[in-house]
């Protein structure tokens, strides 16, 4: 099961109003979970240690002290269990025909008389069912054990060196108890793996640090919602400031993610979740930076120096001849995405304060232009997540200015000529690398789609343990 909690948790109270990431575990996923449960759960078995067994046979004379010691599983087979979705409760777990062969030692003693051996056991037709409910417990899933029952098809041992012969009329009873002494540890066992795993699930941290400035908060806003066909998960996807936390000035919307059944699991996060990031982001101040003249590229056709803005800003000239320059460039207000059907948008309104810099390195502020600037951009799955942005408009104006008014028009053309000419080129660039997609405690995504929507996106996936490759 912790394989299904896992897939789950990947990438979990809003003051809004809906939730801004939602997860879904199809049917097919629950099916190839289960696969990778049987290796898993034959792997667990083998190297499981089996507690030496004590006991006595009454043998009409006298009772015969037994002791079986050093059992060890050394095989195991078993079909895939059965994972079925519960509606309104959980999980169901099956397992069906499972045999196991362990061998041992054994030692008796009747009397004076000490003899030993070894032993063949094999436990055949084990049958285990378990229900699992799947709940929200303040903002954590929890699971929990609603129902557990086993029975053993039957036990057939054999003893091997010593005097075994002679305690071969009473293998009946040695049989009897050690089925007996199986089925009773069968659902506790369950029961503490189970409990296990809800300590864990409780350790899973709601607030997860994200770089050095923001975090995410990825509460569950409601119960798991299990349906016959799915599990989803609704979980808050709000990032904060982890300096100065507030809310943003725009709320999460509700959408749906679509069932994919072809998929194992669906991950899809509206335009809320990266839109609260910028929001946090601003809130931090960590949208803006300072651009001095060895940051230009060479090649560039204008540098930030007072003589060369000089030719469109001829105050510059007199005022502050052959002067070096420096721009604070920061976002305004909160950059904002947009999804649309296979298209990302983005408005940036943002601002430039230029200043110039003295001999003695201090600033002079000369002016401030106002920025409006907005972009289209898709993005898609080729192994990595790769993606490419174009502009579609980027308008100055004049927002203050220490110098006197002056126009704009050559700098507009100047800074759309530098962001098709520079910026642009270098992002899409890094997108068209793109971006490894993540992987979580050993598991990894394959056969994944992208999918752009209106006011969110989605990604389908399937998910491969990268040790077994299943």
């Amino acid at each position: 099961m912790q394989l299904v909690i896992y897939f789950l948790m990947i990438v979990t109270y809003t003051h809004a109003d809906y939730p801004a990431l939602k997860t879904l575990l199809s049917e097919k996923g629950l099916r190839d979970v289960s696969q990778m449960l049987s290796v898993q759960i034959q792997s667990k078995l083998k190297s499981t240690e089996i507690p030496e067994v004590r006991g006595g046979v009454d043998i009409k004379i006298g009772t015969v002290h037994y002791v079986l010691s050093n059992m060890r599983v050394v095989q195991c087979s078993m079909p895939d269990p059965s994972l079925v979705f519960v509606e309104g409760t959980g999980v169901s777990l099956e397992v069906s025909q499972l045999t196991l062969a362990i061998t041992g030692n054994w030692a008796t003693q009747f009397g004076i008389i000490h003899d030993g051996g070894s032993f063949d056991l094999a436990v055949y037709n084990i049958h285990i069912y378990t229900l699992l409910q799947l709940a929200d417990d303040a903002g954590r899933l929890s699971i929990t054990t609603v129902q557990c029952s086993a029975n053993i098809g039957g036990v057939n041992i054999q003893f091997h060196g010593g005097a075994s012969i002679f305690f071969k009329p009473f293998v009946s009873g040695f049989s009897g108890k050690i089925s007996e002494m199986i089925h009773e540890k069968i659902c506790p066992a369950i029961q503490q793996a189970i409990n296990g795993l809800e300590t864990t699930l409780q350790l899973i941290p709601v607030n997860i640090p994200v770089g050095q400035y923001i975090s995410l908060s990825i509460p569950l806003t409601s119960s798991p919602a299990v349906t016959a066909q799915s599990f989803e998960l609704d979980i808050k996807g709000e990032f904060y400031s982890r300096s100065s936390p507030s809310e943003p000035p725009f709320s999460a919307l509700e959408f749906d993610v679509p069932y994919a059944e072809n998929y194992m699991l669906s991950v899809a996060a509206s335009k809320f979740l990266v839109n609260s990031a910028a929001y946090a982001l601003l809130s931090s101040g960590a949208l803006q930076i300072n651009i001095t003249d060895d940051m230009i590229p060479k090649i560039s056709p204008i540098h930030l120096n007072t003589s060369q803005f000089g030719d469109f800003i001829p105050q510059l000239r007199t005022l502050y001849p052959n002067m070096e320059m420096q721009v604070l460039l920061y976002a305004s207000e909160t950059p904002l995405f947009s999804f649309s059907s296979g298209v990302i948008d983005i408005h940036v309104p943002a601002a430039a304060k230029f200043s110039a810099v003295k001999p003695d390195g201090t600033l002079v502020p000369l002016f401030r232009l106002d920025v409006d600037g907005s972009f289209s951009g898709s993005a898609r799955i080729d192994k990595n997540l790769i993606g490419a942005f174009q502009m579609k408009n980027l308008t100055l104006t004049l927002g203050s200015s220490e110098i006197g008014d002056f126009k704009i028009d050559t700098l507009e053309q100047m800074s759309v000529m530098a962001v098709k000419m520079f910026v642009l080129p270098k992002l899409n660039a890094v997108l068209k690398a793109g971006f490894p997609l993540p992987t979580l405690k050993g598991f990894s995504l394959t056969n994944s789609q992208l999918l752009i929507k209106n006011g969110f996106v989605a990604i389908f996936t399937d998910v491969q343990d990268s040790l077994t490759g299943l």
